[in-house]
């Protein structure tokens, strides 16, 4: 049976932190009979989830009207999604050709998850007559009889759905090295996850991330790419794993594996979407010429230098991110191929989607989700997560300060400075995190999986077992 790491004998900052109540767990510790590793970190998840819920209690009363959504700092995009893409009138996201709704600007997994969520709003609140709301124009849907009160139910059936997500993701997470569970609470008790879990979907993405990670640690490398696959139809980011598990195939010259995952994944993304597609085409693709043509958005370096007096086009920006992207995947195909031994999955899957985030055109405060499950198993170190999360809370509020002109200054037309800040602050940690991550490829005796000295990943062998 694999060694259970204990946090506070092995993590700096939880040994101080245990100080306050008896200091580390003792040499002769007893487990608990019940109080298991993973149903620990269950129960902290499970608070998590309420407490996103209760950050959005202000929104929640006010029935997502007026201001306050920025004040205090709740707001969601799904309550308010809920008329403006239809589902108030059971309108199927690639069915209305675009006459009466604009089609979902999301991948087909969020499409089909908004859907079949506001079925269960629809029933819970005993299948509403249709009838009036069909008579109405589509933008005056919203103030018809009901609907603002399913709004306000179809976040809450939203937030219980993506609440056990986060669940499933704890649990893949807690799973994803034997000997290292608790790595998983990096993850629960994350201030960034409770403040964003609930802001938009994209906790469908992370169990999808979380589950190909638990998948690929078991040696079962068709479920681990039916995963990425899932995951790819949800948000496109999960498909930079790809390239991670291809990096430890050539180093290890096991290819097996990977394209075992690859073909799955592929397979898996093409008959997600096959229903969407024969639907209606032109607005299944509406994801993609939606985030090609959009120019500089929130959060975004690029919205600095814009805002700074300097006009980028959608054009630009895209042939630079793409060529910038490109070469964070060579220099971490470089990275792979030349440390001194192999790096772990997670480490090279963190580097590249935060390569992808950092000149991405638009930032939106759920992203460091995309991030964080990536982010617990590459360096698992409460010091250094915490000061990569300080940034991303820091962010998080003053988006909302921004969005809410609350920090804009005045009538002189200046740009939000105070923004720019917060902007410049989040990628300062974000590129902290990165280098610590590269710090321990290079150097692995700095890696807290490898601090036992160990010449692989005690995960490699379960991973690249014959298939």
């Amino acid at each position: 049976m694999s060694r259970i790491v204990r946090p506070s004998r092995e993590d700096p900052f939880v040994a101080a932190a245990s100080e306050s109540i008896g200091g580390p767990v003792g040499d002769r510790a007893r487990p608990h009979p019940w109080w298991t590793p993973v149903r620990v970190i269950l129960a902290v998840a499970c608070l998590a989830a309420m407490l996103g819920m209760v950050a959005k209690s202000p929104c929640v009363i006010a029935n997502w009207t007026g201001n306050e959504r920025y004040a205090t700092m709740c707001y969601s995009d799904t309550p308010y999604l809920y008329a403006a893409r239809g589902f108030a009138e059971r309108a199927f996201p690639f069915g209305d050709a675009g006459e009466r709704y604009q089609a979902m600007e999301y991948p087909v997994v969020i499409a089909y998850f908004a859907y079949g969520t506001a079925l269960i709003t629809h029933g819970l609140s005993g299948w509403p007559d249709l009838e009036d709301r069909a008579q109405r124009p589509a933008d005056q849907v919203y103030s018809a009889p009901g609907v603002a009160e399913e709004s306000g139910l179809y976040f809450m059936v939203t937030a219980v759905l993506l609440g056990a997500c986060l669940l499933l993701s704890a649990y893949f997470l807690a799973g994803g090295h034997r000997g290292r569970p608790w790595d998983a609470m990096l993850f629960a008790a994350s201030p960034a996850l409770v403040l964003t879990g609930l802001v938009n979907w994209d906790l469908l993405a992370v169990v999808m991330v979380a589950g190909a990670m638990w998948a690929w640690a078991r040696g079962q490398p068709l479920l681990s790419g039916v995963f990425i696959g899932l995951g790819t139809a949800t948000k496109l980011y999960p498909m930079f794993l790809l390239g991670a598990l291809l990096i430890v195939g050539l180093r290890n010259r096991r290819l097996r594996p990977f394209t075992l995952a690859a073909g799955a994944s592929v397979a898996t993304w093409v008959l997600v979407n096959a229903p969407a597609v024969g639907y209606g085409f032109d607005q299944w693709k509406l994801f993609w010429t939606f985030n090609s043509d959009r120019g500089a958005d929130l959060g975004s370096l690029w919205l600095v230098w814009q805002q700074a007096g300097h006009p980028v086009g959608a054009d630009l920006i895209n042939k630079v991110s793409w060529l910038f992207f490109g070469g964070v995947c060579v220099a971490v195909l470089l990275l792979g191929l030349l440390a001194r031994r192999t790096p772990r999955i997670p480490q090279l899957a963190l580097l590249v989607v935060a390569g992808f985030l950092l000149v991405n055109k638009v930032y939106s405060p759920q992203y460091v989700l995309w991030l964080l499950p990536l982010a617990v198993l590459a360096r698992p170190r409460w010091r250094d997560i915490l000061i990569w999360q300080a940034g991303e809370v820091f962010y998080f509020a003053a988006v909302w300060l921004y969005l809410g002109e609350f920090t804009a200054p005045g009538a002189s037309g200046e740009p939000d400075r105070f923004y720019w800040l917060a902007i410049l602050v989040r990628v300062l940690c974000e590129l902290y995190l990165v280098a610590v991550v590269v710090r321990d490829i290079l150097s692995p005796w700095h890696d807290p999986v490898r601090a036992d000295g160990l010449t692989e990943d005690p995960m490699q062998p379960e991973i690249h077992r014959p298939v």
